[in-house]
């Protein structure tokens, strides 16, 4: 068992271990997507064998910034489009811990998108869901990075002139290795694909649709949805890019005819995270560095001690 005392207790875990003692009232919308992610991720990680006390959830800043509000675990609320290099810090200092970083299409896929890029390049073993709304929720309707071309806002009254993002073609290209959609009306595959995720070693990108019905009417509730693994109508090899990549590329053209297409689209479970690369290199401790605060005997280092000096 890890110096912190709750990292690897074998125990039966309940869903309601996720729920704050004192739960606050949500303050999302009344049919809001959101409310999906927050009660599959409340039965996932117990699934998977997840404590609050192994667990830490950092998000972004927008309506999917309040996920942690909500959610009973290690909380980190980090700023606009900033969940990911708090998460990475956080997965290299203690790599028992199970990481799970959280934005929406516009924190993640916008201002933050310099960082999904790379932390999916990196293999970063953790969890990135993304809520895709395809709109500014918090801030009033505002085009997003995912709002389809001609998609008309406040910020883009006379009709986006943008073609939107591919979220999943970007998450393949960059890196991740395990990609997926689901949707908040699809509460089983949610699940299924959230423990999928935190159990996968690497970085696990989920693109997750929740419906807006305040500020996005047009997007609706993302049905009816069909699931690619259960279809006759679609069979590809989620270990294979081109044949991966192909399929994301026609989910994300169908979404915006009106067709819902959800599911695993690649799974790599060969490739090494970011922190075993690391490892194997002699370039970060095998044992985790929070571990080191337990410690009364250790000698700390400073950084200047760990390079050579300059001559």
């Amino acid at each position: 068992m890890s110096a912190f005392s709750a990292i690897g207790e074998e125990r039966e875990i309940d869903r309601d271990e996720f729920t704050p003692g004192i739960e606050p009232q949500p303050t999302w919308c009344p049919g809001c997507g959101d409310f999906g992610v927050l009660k599959a991720l409340k039965q996932a990680l117990p699934e998977a064998g997840r404590t609050p006390d192994e667990t830490l959830l950092v998000t972004g800043i927008g309506c999917s910034g309040k996920l942690n509000s909500y959610f009973e675990s290690y909380g980190f609320h980090t700023i606009h489009g900033r969940s990911l290099p708090v998460a990475r810090a956080a997965k290299l200092a203690n790599p028992n811990v199970e990481v799970i970083a959280a934005g929406g299409d516009g924190d993640g896929y916008g201002i933050g998108g310099n960082h999904f890029i790379h932390t999916a390049r990196e293999n970063h073993d953790m969890v990135y869901i993304v809520f895709n709304n395809e709109i500014f929720g918090l801030t009033k309707g505002q085009t997003s990075p995912t709002s389809p071309k001609g998609h008309k806002s406040k910020t883009q009254p006379s009709g986006s002139a943008k073609d939107p993002i591919r979220p999943l073609s970007l998450g393949l290209t960059a890196g991740a290795s395990y990609v997926a959609r689901t949707a908040a009306v699809n509460p089983n595959q949610a699940k299924e694909i959230l423990v999928e995720a935190i159990e996968h070693d690497g970085f696990a990108h989920i693109d997750f649709l929740t419906q807006c019905p305040t500020w996005n009417k047009d997007a609706r509730q993302y049905v009816p949805y069909i699931d690619v693994q259960d279809s006759d109508d679609y069979d590809f090899d989620v270990t294979d890019r081109r044949e991966a990549a192909d399929m994301m590329y026609e989910t994300e053209s169908a979404l915006y005819e009106g067709e819902v297409l959800t599911g695993r689209f690649y799974v790599d479970e060969d490739r090494p995270s970011y922190g075993q690369e690391k490892r194997a290199l002699g370039e970060m401790p095998e044992e985790p560095v929070a571990e080191r605060y337990f410690d009364e005997d250790y000698k700390w280092e400073r950084s200047a001690d760990l390079l050579d000096r300059h001559m």
